[in-house]
């Protein structure tokens, strides 16, 4: 055929009909990703059904913004979840509209909304849409509506009919399970999202499931609530009319930032945390009036931001990253405004608060020498780990990365830490060579508990390993979203994890407390007949296997990763992949906890083992 006639062809297959015009929820469920990130079945905090949540909270949140209702009850029972405010009530004839018909809001108009985290009008719509059930009623001033949908179809509508209750609006849902798959709601991810609302909103109550959270100091419950060091000096706590700070001092390595715009946090910052992080470097050397680094002036800093912005601009539907650079459309700048804040508040309190100025100077020249003392190592490790990248036998690199400025991918970028060649080898023949890296060690690495940093660069594996995350100047860079520790499950691949979180909560905590660190699980045993192969993870998968695969199935133990062949564990690390989340909790004080697990061989260490020895039955 000529390319005459091939143009002709095409053109003759591109007609009207074919041109889609979706309704407004059939874009949402075949497109969900645009509007909640990533789906997922509950097990992680950005899972889009606490996406759902989240978007219906908001608006219970910006009533309370607005001056109206004190009180939110949130009830979570299996999949479906009610959300039940005491704000004005979304006025009755606009009920369905506000369901159902995309860019419809309050929030366009900033009179109403000035400070509002939705400004699309798209939030409350994609919850309707990816629910199997959504229901909505509003009351106001003794009369109500209630309106119900089946996957954003409307379904029943009630006539405003008269009503007991208080304002206020209730939103009941249940995420479709055709597009999350088996889900569930997990109380570990919902606690923290509650306590960040309350301690955004000094005076607000959620009661969710007969829990009460509520707080009275704001940032500073924050901070108390997340650190798991301790404090050098009392949390500066500082607010204005559309701006709040909370900062201190630890012991820990790197820093540490909670970042919010207008309740909403923003995990991945933004132009508000970048001109905090600046501006309070440059104010506290300024006060001092001594030529200090700013790495060192903010080494050991644990602090929080919030801010208010009038119709904010993010760089997502999800709202992580706070791409705004003026307080308000023509206003001030956003760098200018908390510069200008804490050039006068931040200032004024040290001035006034010599003892914490005192010790917060000595944490200063502590981290100044520290640095000084290992400069010619570092220097000489650096240049190292630069060689050694162009040729890492240990780093198999993938393509895509986690500080890539785009990519829809990023978030599933990982890199394996593997032990051995075998290992290393079955992973790399089996992975995603665009999203998964592989980073081999040489036998068990080095126990970094009570030693300084000088030792990340004098170690090489240390070294090598720092620099392939990329997280020497901080999480800024990192360039893998999972850094999944994969050892066998023996005794010496969990001294090796043990070894390696050490390593992590020693010198880069962040990398934990975001989330970031997993866990690889993968199987201990294969059981198969003729027909059916399968993977057993304990002891009671194994019994069940064999139970289901009736009499003398094959059963094969795995001792090592090596073991496994590539084939097979392709299986283990692509949509299926198990992982277990490494995190630390607030009563996990990071120094107690590394001198109890990798400190010397304590007694109390000696019986907590005792008390908690697992023995395996033979196969």
């Amino acid at each position: 055929m000529s390319e005459l006639e091939n143009i002709i062809q095409s053109t003759s297959n591109y007609q009207e009909d074919n041109i889609v015009t979706l309704e407004w929820q059939e874009h949402i469920r075949r497109r969900p990703g645009m509007y909640i990130g990533k789906l997922g079945d509950g097990s992680s905090s950005d899972d889009g059904i606490y996406v759902l949540l989240k978007e219906v909270l908001d608006n219970s949140i910006d009533e309370y913004m607005m001056g109206f209702g004190r009180t939110i009850e949130v009830v979570i029972e299996g999949e479906t979840v009610r959300v039940r405010d005491h704000g004005r009530g979304v006025p009755l004839g606009k009920v369905i509209d506000v369901c159902s018909k995309m860019n419809t809001g309050a929030k366009y108009d900033s009179k109403a909304f000035k400070k509002s985290v939705g400004l699309n009008g798209v939030g409350i719509k994609a919850v309707n849409a990816l629910s199997s059930h959504f229901f909505m009623q509003s009351v106001r001033e003794g009369q109500a509506k209630g309106v119900e949908f089946h996957q954003g179809i409307l379904s029943q509508e009630n006539p405003i009919a008269p009503s007991e209750e208080g304002n206020g609006t209730l939103v009941e849902f249940v995420p479709d399970a055709g597009i999350f798959g088996p889900y569930h709601y997990r109380e570990e991810h919902i606690a923290p999202l509650l306590k960040n609302y309350v301690f955004l909103n000094t005076g607000l109550t959620i009661l969710f499931n007969g829990q009460k959270f509520y707080s009275k100091n704001g940032l500073v419950d924050l901070l108390n609530e997340n650190l798991t060091s301790d404090l050098l000096y009392p949390i500066i706590h500082l607010s204005g009319e559309d701006i709040e700070v909370a900062i201190t001092h630890t012991n820990q390595y790197g820093e540490e930032y909670y970042s919010f715009v207008n309740g909403q946090h923003t995990t991945q910052g933004g132009t508000h945390l970048t001109a905090f992080r600046e501006a309070t470097a440059r104010i506290i050397k300024e006060y001092y009036n001594r030529n200090f680094e700013y790495s060192d002036i903010r080494n050991g800093m644990v602090a929080c931001i919030s801010i208010k912005v009038e119709e904010p601009v993010f760089e997502s539907q999800t709202k992580t990253k706070l791409g705004s650079k003026e307080m308000s459309p023509n206003g001030i700048s956003v760098s200018k405004y908390i510069n200008d804040f804490l050039k006068k508040e931040l200032d004024n309190y040290l001035h006034k608060s010599t003892e914490t100025s005192d010790i917060l100077q000595k944490k200063i020249l502590d981290s100044e020498k520290e640095r000084k003392a290992i400069a010619g190592v570092t220097k000489l490790a650096r240049e190292r780990a630069k060689k050694a990248n162009l040729h890492n036998k240990k780093l198999r690199d993938c393509r895509i990365h986690y500080n890539d400025s785009k990519g829809d991918n990023r978030d599933d970028t990982c890199i394996f830490i593997t032990e051995g060649d075998s290992a290393s080898g079955s992973i790399t023949k089996s992975r995603d060579p665009n999203l998964q890296a592989v980073f081999s060690l040489r036998g068990k690495p080095l126990n970094s508990f009570g030693l300084t940093k000088k030792i990340v660069y004098e170690n090489e594996e240390f070294n090598l390993l720092q620099a392939a995350l990329n997280i020497e100047e901080g999480m800024d860079g990192l360039r893998y979203n999972k850094v999944i520790i994969a050892t066998d499950a023996d005794t010496d691949g969990m001294h090796i994890r043990l070894l390696l979180i050490t390593f992590f909560l020693q010198f880069f905590p962040d990398l934990i407390k975001k989330n970031h660190v997993y866990i690889l699980q993968t199987p201990l045993f294969r059981v198969r007949n003729k027909k059916k192969t399968l993977y057993c993870y304990t002891e009671e998968d194994r019994l069940s296997a064999m139970k289901e695969l009736g009499p003398n199935p094959e059963i094969t133990r795995f001792k090592g990763l090596g073991e496994i062949s590539p084939d097979e564990f392709r299986h283990f690390i692509g949509k299926d992949i198990r992982l277990d989340k490494v995190s630390m909790r607030k009563e996990d004080l990071l120094k107690e906890l590394l001198e109890f697990y990798m400190g010397k061989n304590t007694p109390e260490r000696q019986n907590f083992i005792i008390d908690n020895l697992v023995v395996e039955e033979s196969a």
